[in-house]
């Protein structure tokens, strides 16, 4: 047993092996099956912590550094770039490795095993674009290797969920796994049978994370003066306030270089400009008091309250007593429009690939966290028709398929 099945996920992430005949999740954090894949870096020194421990930390008010969502900049020049992280230059390929190592040691020290060996979960497609895909998969390998492993192989996650859940609800026939993670979405058509025969995979650069940053530009930021003008610093008339701020701060990725000093200047210039300078005011506070992830957390507890009550709020008190963002199903249902038409054309294109008319379908499988999302199971059932709509285990069943695979 020298061959660990990891779910390196945009949210969450998972280990697992094969052992006895049967998937053995391996408990990556005390006592759960999955770890947020986050870290923190406590300010002056001291260890990195990962998962809900970093979490606690940022909650607490612990002063340092958070991260999350670090698998959405795989491929891009960022990954690369040094950059002062409490006192510290790493790169984020510096970043992601620490955090394998931590779930390689925990998975030898539950073991009592030596993991020479990952299989990895991938998504079908970390870039729409096919050089900066294949430099994802590369900075990811990089890693696992860096992390100490001495082999590492990739498999889709649509297609280890297929392992995994190919025995679910009808048996036989066509099926279609459509798993909506953190950072991306991917749809495998497959066959079951003795074995599951993969058909065809497509998959979008579109997850979690993006529907919380729709929400979150759409609802939240233009409390914080997204939309509002500025007055010219030179003559008459008015300027739009510049977006790419808001933008970025509602992307989970980019919020900890917000807190840079030139962003927080341009901002405070920015404030002494404003027709609303209220609103521009509390824009500076947020970066003044690194806020953005405490507020990208109540963007996502508001979305899922929304989801699952059909009201939510997006609670903004941290940056002024009483301020908040009312979210209704039906709203959140317009803001995330173009996401549920991108995850239907998707879907329609995955059955194209594979020769196999909606109709035929028997039975759809949804994985991943964001499948949880309601607008997602009414999208596939729009697609397929009749097909068995079922919920595999949602944040377990890609590693599930991995462990089966490496087994």
């Amino acid at each position: 047993m020298d061959r660990l099945a990891i779910d390196f996920g945009t949210s969450n992430s998972a280990a697992a092996v094969f052992a006895g005949g049967a998937v053995r999740r391996l408990p990556v954090e005390q006592g759960a099956e999955t770890l947020p894949t986050a870290v923190f870096f406590p300010e002056g020194g001291g260890a990195m912590r990962i998962g809900s421990a970093a979490g606690a930390a940022l909650i607490g008010g612990e002063e340092g550094r958070y991260m999350r969502a670090l698998k959405s900049v795989l491929g891009v020049p960022l990954f690369h770039e040094k950059r002062l992280i409490e006192g510290k230059r790493r790169t984020l390929a510096d970043v992601v490795t620490a955090f394998l190592v931590q779930v390689r040691e925990r998975s030898e020290e539950f073991t009592r095993a030596r993991f020479t060996r990952a299989l990895s979960g991938r998504p079908v497609r970390f870039h729409e674009d096919a050089e900066k895909d294949a430099q994802a998969e590369a900075d990811l390998r990089g890693c696992y290797l860096a992390a100490g492993f001495e082999e590492v192989e990739f498999m889709p996650e649509p297609e280890a969920a297929a392992r995994a859940c190919q025995s679910m609800g009808q048996a036989g026939g066509v099926g279609l796994i459509v798993d909506i993670g953190g950072g991306t979405s991917d749809f495998t058509v497959f066959r079951s049978g003795a074995e599951v025969e993969i058909v065809a995979s497509h998959g979008i650069r579109l997850g979690g994370t993006d529907f919380d940053r729709v929400v979150s530009v759409a609802e939240v930021m233009p409390l914080l003066g997204m939309g509002s003008e500025l007055r010219r610093e030179f003559g008459p008339g008015l300027l739009p306030v510049p977006r790419a701020v808001f933008v970025d701060l509602a992307t989970w990725a980019k919020i900890p270089f917000l807190y840079a000093p030139d962003v927080r200047r341009e901002v405070a210039g920015m404030v002494k400009l404003a027709v609303e300078p209220e609103r521009l005011g509390r824009l500076a506070r947020v970066l003044e008091d690194e806020l953005g992830h405490e507020l990208a957390f109540a963007v996502e507890r508001g979305k899922i309250a929304a989801n699952d009550a059909g009201e939510g709020r997006i609670g903004m008190g941290m940056v002024a007593p009483g301020l908040a963002a009312e979210l209704s199903a039906a709203r959140m249902g317009e803001v995330l429009g173009e996401a549920r038409a991108a995850l239907g054309a998707a879907a329609r294109e995955v059955l194209a690939q594979a020769g196999v008319a909606p109709g035929d379908v028997r039975r759809v499988v949804l994985v991943g966290g964001s499948s949880l999302m309601g607008f997602v199971e009414a999208e596939m059932r729009g697609v397929c028709g009749d097909a068995e709509v079922l919920r595999s285990e949602a944040f377990t069943a890609v590693v599930d398929g991995l462990a089966i695979a490496a087994g």
